[in-house]
């Protein structure tokens, strides 16, 4: 790790004032709010939080977005509105050298659309397959008490999945179902959620720091669905952490 790196994670908890009472911070950057990867990590951050399992760890966010995106990104992910700071460009990606995703010089839509078909975004269509066929190394997603509505007319309760699959472990059609929600969320307050089509390939991190602000840990996305290091417990890493 350089020492220009360390003073660019320093400069932004200074700048953004990432700073709380515990042990350990994590600071996440999202692409744009209306990211795939960026929903997805934040519905698991919130069950993460929701499970007292944040005990020694603050959680930050940076994310491209505006004001309005971040209200209704944090009421349907459940991510703390205090914990999430929306910036207007991707500068700060720029600075800690995180990808930029594919850029072939046709615009976001199409560098987005090549990425999601595995163009510069390798582990991309292994991820959407997963979705489908299910995972035996994976935790399920929804309870039998879940209420799952898709596109407003599909309406189904998790015990749908216990009943044809069983349980304990990532169903078939269980991560495809969850995607597709986010994306049906995405695509209906699409002007809300996209600040700039432009940053549509922008990739995240993932930086722990401790108490003195060192980076101990830190995860560089280069794919579309591939924000942790494994996708079978994308949280794992602070499992093992912050124990």
């Amino acid at each position: 790790m350089t020492d220009k790196f360390q003073t660019n994670i320093n400069n932004l908890v200074e700048e953004f004032n990432l700073n709380g009472p515990k042990r350990l911070k994590l600071i996440v950057l999202f692409g744009l709010l209306g990211d795939f990867d960026s929903f997805e990590y934040a519905i698991n951050l919130k069950r993460f939080i929701d499970n007292d399992q944040d005990k020694n760890l603050d959680i930050f966010a940076i994310a491209i977005g505006n004001k309005h995106g971040k209200e209704k990104f944090c009421n349907f992910t459940g991510f703390p509105r205090e914990n999430l700071i929306v910036v207007s460009n991707n500068q700060i990606h720029k600075n800690l050298k995180v990808s930029r995703g594919l850029d072939i010089g046709l615009g976001g839509w199409i560098n987005m659309l090549l990425m999601l078909s595995g163009i510069n975004s390798f582990k991309t269509i292994r991820e959407v397959i997963r979705g489908y066929l299910g995972d035996r190394k994976a935790k399920q997603i929804y309870s039998e008490f879940d209420n799952i509505e898709i596109l407003k007319f599909l309406k189904f309760s998790g015990n749908s999945f216990r009943k044809v699959f069983g349980d304990g472990y990532l169903r078939p059609f269980e991560l495809a179902t969850f995607r597709l929600n986010n994306m049906n969320e995405i695509i209906q307050n699409w002007s809300d959620y996209i600040l700039n089509e432009e940053y549509l390939p922008q990739r995240g991190a993932s930086f722990l720091l401790n108490n003195k602000n060192q980076v101990i840990y830190k995860f560089f996305s280069n794919d579309v669905l591939g924000y942790s290091s494994n996708m079978r417990d994308p949280l794992g890493f602070l499992t093992d952490l912050i124990k």
